[in-house]
């Protein structure tokens, strides 16, 4: 860009008379001095008109994009809020996709934006509309998806994420948006504390789960955040932590061992004297590490845990016994948590008028939905993993692996990749 164009006047000319986006592209992110780019793409017109309110937000979507995320990072002047919904609303993606980082400052500056007005409800169309419309594949990771989750949670609008939630990351794509190592993790320990928050709690282990599991040379300070809510989640839908998967960081469980968690963990459920009193003593910890509500849930169903553990050993109880073995004090509190329990289903019981309670198994039932929903699911998750290997069986990576390989053990390419002579690929050479 000649030095005569440095002025938004020349870039505006430009937006709007080019038919080379690329080429477009290539002048707003490089014809503009670095040190000053924003602040000149964030400025008036000469005659003092904003840029945004020329420009068609749909036509010139490109254009729109470099000014506006510039204008929301800088002070150089305000944005009305309805022009970043509208935007939002009505951009082509296909243009947009040719500034992934644009695209990240955007949602960015919408979360500012915000943050501005001291409305965080507003961050929440705008950014559903970016994240839903934006990517190449509806389970394609971007820089807006946690920043998304962020807004969700902050204006306590959850029921507004589950439908980017039901969708698992499939696709990482390094030409739709400019990813970090930690975007990923953020992504789905943020989704792991959406779904605790709606009580969901086996979608919660889950998104935990995939954050604690991402591989790295070391493990990040926020896999152990993840990996104390979900050992917490767990005790409280489970009544005990899991065993991790072997492929998690060895260094991970050792850090988690050191903190007061292992305490907790290992007097739960039975010894309720031994939870309160860590509870008590470690109650600001929780609180800073925002895991209070999680502990105080699990500590309140500790009883539950403790009352189905004596099931499995007993077939009748009295009242007082079950209260001294959950570490309740009255016989009507007993019965009350054994009535809550029999009512929700977590406890197949019946109590006679002297006290005495009689556990028996719960006969299994099945809704016609659910089994309806597993095998919808299962399909979908075959798809999903048939794609995957076709993906992995076309990738040329992969192909001159197999083949060097195939070649140190001294076989031809038509042993490896062909499964006896019927010109079949071989399935387990995917795996190999």
């Amino acid at each position: 860009m000649a030095p005569d164009s440095l002025s938004l006047d020349r870039i505006l000319t430009e937006i709007t008379t080019t038919n080379n986006l690329p080429a477009l592209n290539h002048t707003l992110k490089n014809g503009l001095p670095k040190e000053s780019r924003e602040t000149i793409l964030s400025s008036p017109l000469a005659s003092g008109q904003d840029p945004l309110l020329v420009l068609d937000l749909r036509q010139n979507t490109l254009g729109v994009l470099y000014i506006l995320s510039a204008r929301l990072n800088t002070t150089n002047g305000p944005v009305p809020p309805e022009l970043v919904a509208s935007f939002c609303r009505s951009f082509i993606p296909d243009q947009a996709r040719l500034a992934p980082e644009r695209v990240s400052m955007l949602a960015r500056g919408i979360q500012k934006l915000a943050a501005v007005y001291q409305n965080p409800l507003f961050a929440v169309a705008p950014l559903r509309d970016l994240v839903t419309r934006y990517p190449t594949h509806p389970d394609a990771l971007t820089t807006i998806h946690p920043i998304f989750l962020q807004a969700c949670i902050s204006a306590d609008q959850l029921i507004a994420a589950l439908p980017v939630l039901s969708i698992p990351i499939a696709h990482i794509i390094p030409s739709l948006s400019d990813l970090t190592y930690n975007d990923n993790l953020m992504y789905h320990y943020l989704g792991g504390i959406l779904f605790a928050l709606l009580k969901k709690w086996t979608e919660a282990e889950e998104y935990f789960e995939i954050c604690v599991t991402a591989p790295g040379s070391a493990p990040a300070a926020l896999q152990l955040e993840a990996l104390k809510k979900l050992r917490l989640v767990q005790l409280i839908s489970r009544g005990e932590v899991l065993t991790l998967p072997k492929y998690v960081h060895a260094a991970l469980p050792r850090l988690l061992k050191n903190t007061i968690y292992t305490d907790l963990f290992n007097a739960y459920p039975e010894n309720a004297e031994r939870l309160q009193s860590i509870l008590e003593k470690e109650k600001q910890t929780f609180s800073t590490e925002k895991n209070l509500g999680l502990v105080m849930q699990a500590i309140d169903r500790a009883p539950r845990w403790t009352l189905k553990k004596l099931t499995a050993t007993y077939v009748t109880l009295g009242l007082g016994d079950i209260a001294r073995a959950v570490g309740i004090q009255s016989e009507d509190e007993v019965r009350a948590l054994i009535l809550s329990m029999i009512e929700t289903g977590e406890l197949s019981a019946q109590i006679s008028a002297s006290g005495t309670v009689t556990f028996s198994d719960p006969p299994p039932q099945f809704m016609r939905a659910e089994v309806d929903a597993v095998l919808y699911n299962a399909q979908a998750q075959s798809e999903i993993l048939e794609e995957l290997d076709l993906q992995m069986a076309r990738s040329k990576d992969f192909i001159g692996k197999a083949a060097s390989k195939g070649q140190e053990y001294g076989m031809q390419d038509e042993e490896m990749y062909m499964a006896g002579g019927s010109g079949a690929w071989a399935e387990d050479a995917m795996f190999v």
